[in-house]
């Protein structure tokens, strides 16, 4: 099993967020153009089923292995035992179809789906609130981790931890057990340098989600108090090899820290627009080609 596999999310072909883009397009297509390309594996979304014999039952016609699955969590409201019960079931799905890590997104207050400015987004305002949170964060994750995943945290536009600072600040108050889901589309959106933040936090980051950002655009979300719905819409984001990120660059700083995982090429597009096959393709090769510029022996 190579150290780097790439894998997608099916939001190329389908948004949960916003099911008008793509929602018609069955989870069966996404599969299936996605082992074409080249695809080792997929995230779940919405379309999958929600139990763990039904996840591997619809990945394995396709010989597709599960590499994770965003979790909505809401421990901002509520207490570490509570997440717990309620998040039980996902790891157990996860663990059951071979993911090691699962992605984690805090919703609790959060945004990113609604059309209110980015700017609104909720945050801690104080280091009580910060330290609480951490606290109960670090306990679900070594609940996770007993049931053999990690815990991979997502910094999200819209949510409490969306910026640099955001970011340096989990990690400083959180316990090794915490590992981060470093997203470049939604650090550079965030306001962040992706190669400064992917160098700062390498020994937390246990997944990877690989987003180009159209700089242009980015500018006019920031410009215009755009709300995450508007940036998907308006073409923020892409796939990589089709904006302005360097990813050779960031898989350099991967490959000297022997990061193993997934590489999972995600971009909130509308399909309409960015074709599901094109854009996914166009995502498998670029990153295909740099790996292997840096790995053939």
């Amino acid at each position: 099993m190579p150290a780097i596999r790439i894998g997608i999310n099916p939001i190329s072909w389908s948004n949960d967020d916003l099911p008008s883009l793509g929602g018609e397009t069955p989870l069966s297509t996404a599969l299936s153009e996605g082992k074409e390309i080249g695809y080792e594996g997929f995230e779940l979304n919405g379309k999958f089923p929600k139990d763990a014999k039904g996840v591997g039952d619809v990945l394995r016609p396709y010989d597709l292995a599960l590499v994770s699955g965003w979790y909505s969590s809401r421990l901002a409201r509520r207490s570490a035992a509570e997440e717990i019960d309620a998040i039980a079931s996902h790891v157990e799905l996860l663990a059951q179809n071979g993911a090691t890590v699962l992605v984690y997104g805090e919703v609790a207050d959060s945004i990113q789906g609604q059309r209110i400015p980015l700017i609104e987004r909720p945050r801690f305002h104080t280091d009580e609130a910060w330290q609480d949170y951490a606290e109960k964060l670090t306990e679900l994750a070594r609940f996770t981790l007993s049931r053999g995943v990690r815990l991979a945290y997502h910094h999200h536009m819209g949510a409490y931890v969306e910026s640099p600072s955001d970011i340096d600040k989990l990690m400083a108050l959180t316990g090794s057990e915490v590992g981060l889901l470093f997203d470049s589309g939604h650090c550079y959106m965030g306001g962040g340098e992706p190669l400064q933040v992917l160098r700062k936090h390498i020994e937390r980051i246990c997944h990877v989600h690989f987003k180009d950002v159209r700089k242009p655009v980015v500018q006019l979300a920031r410009n215009n108090l755009w709300s995450f719905p508007d940036c998907i819409v308006n073409g923020t984001f892409t796939v990589p090899g089709d904006g302005d990120i360097d990813f050779a660059a960031l898989l350099d700083v991967l490959l000297a820290a022997d990061y193993h995982g997934w590489l999972v090429v995600e971009a909130e597009q509308d399909p309409a627009v960015a074709p599901s096959y094109a854009y996914a393709k166009k995502g498998y090769d670029t990153l295909r080609a740099l790996l292997q510029e840096r790995t053939a022996s």
